[in-house]
C-alpha cells in the first residue's frame, strides 16, 4: 500500500486526508504526485472518478503554503480553471480543508451569480482561486484580479473546456500567468486542442496516463434495456428510479429533466432536477438534497442534463440511467462516470426503443463498451433484480408557486453570465439567491416543502377561517377587517 506520506506529501496535509478516511493513494495520485510535488509540469490523464482532484490539490496547496510571496489584494498565487460552476464548487470543497490546515484562503469565481461578493473576496486577499473562464476574464478586464503572481496553474477537465469552446479564453488566462510558474493539466481524455495547450504552456511536462479506457470494466456494469414504445419506457424509467440507493437519470433537454423530476415526485419518488435553467441557489439546494441522506430530508433521485456529467461528484451513486441516450460517446462515458467512483461498484443502464437498437449499438462501440441489448418490460425479472428493494414512497407537500415579484431569474452555465444578487460559494457575504448551503445544513430541494410556508399558511387560515365544507367564510361587503387588526387573504 502506497501512502501519501510515502509520496512526499507534507504530514499536515496527509493528516487532513487521513481524517476523512483517505490513506492509500490511487494510481493517478501515486503516479503524478512525486513529479508535481517536485515542481514539474504534469500532463495527467485519468478516468472520471480516478482521484484527479486530490492529485492536483496536494501539490497546489503544498507549494503555495511553502511560498514566501505575501498575500496581496486581487493577486492570487494559485489558480484552478474548471468548465462548470458545479465542478468549480466541488473542487473548492476538496481544496478548502487542505488549505485551512496551512492557513490559506480559497474562493470560487463563476458566472450566474452576482460578482460583488467575488470582488470583495479578491480585494480582501485570497491565496487560491477556483474559477470558470468566462467570469474570470470579466474580472481581469475590470482589473479586479491580476494573475501575475500565480505560482501554480491547474487546468481540470481540459477536454470539456475544448468541447465547450473555452480554449481561446483559457489561452488568454494562462498567458496572463508567469511563464516560469508550474502548470498542471488534468483530463479524462487528451485529444482535441489539448495538445496545443500543452505544447504552448507546459515546460518539459511529465505525462502520466492511467487506465486505457475512461470507464473501468471491472467495477462498472453496463446494461441496455430496450422497450417497444414510449408508454412502456415511462413505466420502466419509474421502476428504475424506485430503488433505495442514489441514482442519476440523464435526459437530453432541460424541459425533459424538469418534467421527469416532477412526474417522479408526484408518483411518490422524490426527485430533484439539475440543468442550465436553474438559478445557482436552486442548483445548490438540489445538489445538497441529493447529497443528503433521506432521513435528513434528502432525495435519492437526481434528473439531470449533461451539465451534471462532469460537475457532480456525489458518493455512493449506485445507478446511472441514460433515459435519453447521448449523441456522442464522450458524453456517454462522462455521464456513466457518476457511478463506480473511487473503486466502488455501480451500474449504468441505457434505455431505448427497439427502433434505436442500431443507434445505441454504434454509440457503445465508439465508447469501447461491449454489451448485449435486452428486450424488457417494467415488470421483467431482469429489471426487478437490478432495482432490488424499493424505497418507501413519500408524497411531498405541494407549496404555492412564488409570486412574480419574488421569482429568481436563473443564470447561465459556465462563466461570464450574471444575474441579480447572488453569491459565489467561496466568498463572504451576499444575498440569499447565490448562497451555498452551510456546512452541516441540509438544504431542501427546490420544490420541497418549506416549514416556513406551512406557518404562513396556518396564519392565513386563522385570518380567513373556513366553513365546515372547506370554503372560505364570507366577510360582510365593505368590511376590511381593520377593526380587529386583520386583513383579507391575498387573492
Amino acid at each position: 500500500m502506497t501512502t501519501f506520506l510515502d509520496l512526499g506529501v507534507p504530514a499536515v496535509l496527509a493528516e487532513v486526508l487521513s481524517s476523512s478516511g483517505k490513506t492509500e493513494a490511487f494510481p493517478i495520485q501515486r503516479d503524478t504526485l512525486p513529479d508535481s510535488l517536485a515542481g514539474r509540469d504534469v500532463l495527467g490523464r485519468g478516468r472520471t472518478g480516478s482521484g484527479k482532484t486530490i492529485a492536483f490539490a496536494l501539490p497546489l496547496v503544498a507549494r503555495i503554503a511553502a511560498s514566501s510571496t505575501p498575500l496581496t489584494s486581487g493577486r492570487p498565487r494559485g489558480l484552478v480553471l474548471a468548465p462548470t460552476r458545479e465542478l468549480a464548487t466541488q473542487i473548492a470543497a476538496t481544496i478548502e480543508p487542505l488549505a485551512n490546515a496551512v492557513g490559506l484562503r480559497v474562493t470560487t469565481i463563476f458566472g450566474g451569480v452576482s460578482q460583488r461578493p467575488q470582488e470583495q473576496a479578491l480585494r480582501a486577499g485570497v491565496d487560491i482561486v477556483v474559477a470558470c473562464p468566462g467570469r474570470l476574464e470579466d474580472l481581469m478586464k475590470q482589473q479586479v484580479v491580476r494573475l501575475d503572481r500565480v505560482e501554480v496553474s491547474v487546468l481540470d477537465e481540459a477536454d470539456h473546456m475544448a468541447d465547450l469552446g473555452f480554449l481561446p479564453g483559457v489561452t488568454r488566462i494562462l498567458a496572463a500567468t508567469p511563464a516560469d510558474g508550474q502548470r498542471l493539466l488534468f483530463s479524462a481524455t487528451l485529444d482535441g486542442g489539448i495538445d496545443v495547450l500543452a505544447r504552448r504552456f507546459l515546460s518539459s511536462p511529465v505525462s502520466h496516463e492511467v487506465d486505457e479506457s475512461s470507464v473501468p470494466a471491472g467495477e462498472m456494469t453496463h446494461r441496455v434495456f430496450l422497450i417497444p414504445g414510449t408508454e412502456e419506457k415511462t413505466a420502466l424509467v419509474r421502476e428504475l428510479a424506485s430503488g433505495q440507493g442514489r441514482r442519476i437519470l440523464f435526459t437530453r433537454t432541460k424541459h425533459q429533466a424538469k418534467k421527469l423530476a416532477k412526474q417522479l415526485t408526484a408518483a411518490g419518488i422524490p426527485a430533484v432536477d439539475l440543468h442550465g435553467n436553474l438559478s445557482q441557489n436552486a442548483r445548490d439546494r438540489n445538489l445538497a438534497a441529493f447529497s443528503a441522506a433521506p432521513e435528513d430530508g434528502g432525495v435519492r433521485v437526481l434528473v439531470a442534463t449533461d451539465v451534471a456529467a462532469r460537475g457532480v461528484h456525489v458518493d455512493q451513486v449506485e445507478l446511472v440511467v441514460h433515459v435519453d441516450p447521448p449523441v456522442e460517446h464522450k458524453a456517454y462515458l462522462h455521464r456513466s462516470g457518476r457511478t463506480a467512483r473511487a473503486g466502488a461498484e455501480g451500474t449504468v443502464v441505457t434505455v431505448g426503443l427497439e427502433a434505436q437498437r442500431r443507434e445505441i449499438a454504434q454509440l457503445l462501440k465508439k465508447a469501447g463498451i461491449q454489451v448485449e441489448a435486452e428486450s424488457v418490460k417494467a415488470s421483467s425479472a431482469a429489471v426487478d433484480e437490478l432495482v432490488g428493494p424499493r424505497a418507501a414512497h413519500r408524497m411531498l407537500p405541494v407549496t404555492a408557486p412564488a409570486s412574480s415579484s419574488s421569482r429568481v431569474r436563473s443564470g447561465g452555465s459556465g462563466g461570464g453570465q450574471r444575474s441579480g444578487g447572488g453569491q459565489s460559494s467561496g466568498s463572504g457575504r451576499g444575498t440569499q439567491q447565490g448562497r451555498a448551503a452551510k456546512p452541516g445544513h441540509t438544504a431542501k430541494p427546490a420544490h420541497a416543502h418549506n416549514p416556513r410556508h406551512a406557518a404562513e399558511q396556518a396564519s392565513a387560515a386563522e385570518r380567513n377561517p373556513q366553513r365546515a365544507d372547506g370554503a372560505p367564510a364570507r366577510r360582510r361587503r365593505g368590511s376590511r377587517g381593520r377593526g380587529a387588526g386583520q386583513r383579507p387573504a391575498a387573492q
